[in-house]
């Protein structure tokens, strides 16, 4: 089944209780067998978040479920592959680690979930996931699910979906309409200043911000703690531990804003999260679409923010383009011609070109060859005519 619905629908709660159902009305595996079922997430935030979904859905039933992902120490991991599990939740790195040491069999995979398989595609798993996919049963249910459709991963579901069942429940790339979306045009060196102030209003109760790189999402955060906004910085230079506290503080409400990378656009989902604020605009327009669909979530409304400084301004235009409509613009909108501004020294239109210089003297281009010439008939010239 190729599965496409807008981010906060429901696609965890899609294919988790089917499989929960299937596999529990078929007794269990025998120890040190492998899952039944393989769960493939992008990152590690999204795989623990699956595994905490299956635990609430599956909590009176009797199976059992593991998540494995990088960044940790893998004893545990192995550890309860080895006692044997129903399903398994992991991201492709570390399960195809674990497959090439031999701590786990997926010879009884009966069921292959693929989430958000248009990241897996951006992150480069592509490899990764063929190769897991090569060491499973050719008899098995697929189940390929995503937010966007572009065509590499129309070719991916073309290559690992036998005659697929294709369910659409929204238009693929349109942002949920509960999201009131507008941006506001400012110079980069003005954004922070601008986020602040923003920051002030007191209906900004729960805000991710968006960056585009790890270093820039560290500098915001610590920018907002010494402005005395509670902040946390999440990206993927923090370590797992890290990236869970900062996650536990934000859910909790200890952490008003978390700053974050493109790490937390797909599949985080935390509940009331009243704005998202696009710092820096993505070069991805579909980016966009998963990070604003962090609010607005499980039928509630949401805002989405947008700084855009003038380099930003193709980005901006192709998210328009993508979403079908143009973001509110909050203050004076620039004026078209400043977006073909002119350069440093330039006026009136481009500069002109520049003449060559004229000999002083013979009104003549002046190049060094001109002053060769005029050396040599000085040097012919006899001693009386140059003194006259």
């Amino acid at each position: 089944m190729l599965g496409i619905a807008q981010t906060g629908t429901g696609k965890t709660g899609a294919f988790a209780l089917p499989i929960l159902q299937a596999l529990s009305s078929r007794p269990n595996h025998a120890k040190g067998r492998g899952p039944r079922a393989l769960i493939l997430a992008p990152t590690r935030e999204l795989a623990i978040q699956i595994g905490d979904e299956l635990r609430a859905y599956g909590k009176r039933l009797p199976l059992r479920h593991s998540v494995i992902f990088g960044g940790v120490g893998q004893k545990p991991q192995t550890d309860a592959l080895a006692r044997g599990l129903d399903i398994l939740v992991a991201t492709p790195g570390r399960l195809l680690d674990l497959l090439q040491q031999g701590h786990v069999r997926l010879d009884a995979v009966a069921h292959l979930v693929l989430d958000e398989a248009d990241r897996m595609l951006d992150m480069g798993f592509v490899r990764d996931v063929r190769k897991i996919i090569a060491a499973l049963p050719a008899r098995r249910q697929s189940l390929l699910f995503s937010a966007t459709m572009p065509a590499e991963v129309a070719r991916l579901a073309g290559e690992l979906l036998h005659n697929p069942l294709r369910v659409e429940v929204t238009p693929q790339s349109k942002p949920v309409e509960r999201i009131d979306q507008s941006v506001y045009h400012v110079a980069a060196g003005g954004k922070l200043g601008l986020l602040a102030d923003i920051l002030a209003d007191p209906a900004y109760a729960r805000v991710i911000v968006f960056s585009r790189t790890k270093h820039r999402a560290n500098r915001i955060a610590e920018q907002l703690h010494k402005r005395g906004i509670v902040a946390e910085a999440i990206h993927g230079n923090k370590s797992q531990s890290a990236r869970q506290r900062a996650l536990a503080s934000f859910r909790s409400g200890q952490v008003r804003v978390l700053v974050a990378t493109d790490i937390a656009a797909r599949g985080i989902d935390v509940e009331g999260v009243t704005h998202v604020v696009n710092f820096e605009l993505p070069n991805e327009p579909e980016s966009y679409v998963h990070r604003i669909g962090r609010t607005a979530r499980a039928g509630a409304s949401g805002t989405a923010v947008a700084f855009c400084d003038p380099a930003e301004r193709s980005y901006l235009r192709d998210i328009e383009r993508l979403i079908g409509r143009r973001l509110t613009v909050i203050g004076e909108a620039p004026v078209d011609a400043l977006e073909e501004a002119p350069a440093r020294g330039q006026r009136n239109g481009p500069a002109k070109k520049r003449r060559p210089a004229r000999n002083r003297r013979r009104g003549k281009p002046h190049s060094n060859a001109a002053h060769s010439q005029n050396d040599q008939k000085r040097r012919r010239q006899p001693a009386a005519q140059k003194a006259a």
